[in-house]
């Protein structure tokens, strides 16, 4: 039988990293840990002020100064949902995990979804991740459909 490690209790605060510049790069190996693809901090800082200006918001979770975990997230609106908060990226450095940062994030990010009169929480996660799925359904999230990709660039089809 495989043992739990025991939740943490920590002194952790969480905001959004709006403009600070200086914030942002702090949280690329943060963000790297889920996003492996990601090559640089001058390029991901480039990416996620593209990304503002399509609405995305980024909330960091921050324990002791250092940088714990990220919610990346979006207002949209579609027929399917109606009015919704996209989490585009939930991530907790490994060291943190089972330390409640996560449940943190996403109570953060249904916070702002509800302040902002949102019918739903939507997010996506891989088939293979099946630890992330478990916290998922923990939170209150259901499993209702697949996500299917397919690569137009020449470069993602290698």
């Amino acid at each position: 039988m495989m043992m739990r490690a025991p939740a943490i209790d920590l002194d952790i605060t969480i905001d959004h990293i709006e403009d600070n510049d200086q914030a942002l790069a702090a949280s690329f190996d943060v963000m790297r840990q889920l996003r492996p693809h990601l090559q640089d901090p001058v390029s991901y800082m480039a990416q996620v002020h593209y990304q503002r200006e399509q609405g995305y918001r980024l909330l960091c979770a921050q324990s002791d100064g250092l940088i714990v975990g990220l919610a990346g997230y979006r207002l949209l609106d579609n027929l399917l949902y109606g009015r919704l908060v996209y989490v585009d990226d939930l991530v907790v450095t490994a060291a943190m995990q089972r330390s409640k940062v996560g449940e943190r994030l996403l109570h953060a990010v249904r916070t702002e979804a509800r302040s902002m009169d949102c019918d739903h929480l939507v997010l996506d996660t891989g088939l293979h991740m099946s630890l992330a799925q478990r916290f998922y359904f923990r939170q209150g999230l259901l499993a209702q459909g697949m996500h299917f990709v397919e690569p137009l660039s020449l470069e993602l089809r290698r």
